[in-house]
């Protein structure tokens, strides 16, 4: 079954269980606004609390750009004070909730990935990009740095050396390039890139719907300094055996069978 809704800036489509978000600002090569980060984090809520969505993709409309960034325009005349809230309230909204969201969220980079546009892509779980993907924080060059989670994420991806060079030079990089570097997971045509984005989520639908949000869950307390990932996986591990979907997937196995989970 196929559903469809509309919103102003993004375009939303279930298909086979996972949820395919597009930016819709060609216009403004999908750069996200105050609005855009809006729509974002309502539909991401929505999606949240619907068990008919496994899993999301998240892609820009068009072949040029996935998100070619922030809309500059919007706070070209921001005070400091306007800007610390600009950038905490978009890691609120977006950024680190897509990160900690209990669904895996895919980004499916069908071209520019710039400044907040890149940061989107690394709050994924995963990056599948088509060859003409560029990518890049150029913030530098506007006499700022990125404020939406580049500093940290970009590092732990593809290393500090990488990540300082790539920031203070603002260079982009290509699709090739970020695939070398662990940026990417995937690099496809641009023809391929949803389908290859499908592929990953009917491996995942598959599987424990508990199990995928609680290794969400886990692999990133390892990457949290408040957290140790060790302690954290030992009583997730143990919480595991409480499950539906656990006893259900050891029964599976035992009996030779296709496993038929509960999600609880």
């Amino acid at each position: 079954m196929t559903v469809e809704m509309a919103l102003e800036n993004i375009t939303t489509e279930v298909k086979n269980e996972v949820l395919v978000i597009t930016i819709n600002r060609p216009d403004k090569l999908n750069a996200l606004n105050k609005q855009t980060i809006e729509e974002l984090h309502e539909t991401f809520v929505d999606a949240e609390n619907n068990k008919d969505i496994r899993a999301l993709i998240i892609t820009g409309s068009g072949q040029k750009a996935f998100v070619a960034g922030a809309d500059i325009a919007e706070f070209a005349n921001f005070s400091v004070e306007e800007g610390k809230q600009l950038s905490s309230i978009g890691h609120f909204k977006i950024f680190n909730f897509i990160e900690n969201y209990s669904k895996p969220v895919i980004a499916a980079v069908n071209g520019f990935a710039l400044g907040g546009g890149l940061e989107l892509a690394m709050a994924c779980h995963i990056r599948v990009a088509s060859a003409n993907a560029k990518m890049g924080l150029p913030e530098v060059s506007l006499g700022v740095i990125p404020g939406y989670g580049g500093t940290q994420r970009l590092a732990q991806l593809v290393g500090k050396g990488k990540a300082f060079e790539m920031i203070v030079t603002a260079d982009m990089i290509n699709a090739e390039d970020a695939y070398k570097w662990g940026l990417v997971n995937y690099v496809t045509t641009q023809e391929e890139l949803l389908n290859k984005c499908f592929e990953i989520t009917s491996k995942i639908i598959s599987k424990s719907p508990i199990a995928v949000k609680t290794a969400i869950k886990v692999i990133n307390a390892g990457y949290n300094n408040k957290q140790n990932g060790y302690e954290v996986e030992i009583e997730e591990f143990g919480k595991s055996f409480g499950s539906g979907d656990f006893k259900e997937g050891v029964s599976a196995f035992l009996e030779k069978r296709k496993a038929n989970f509960p999600g609880n």
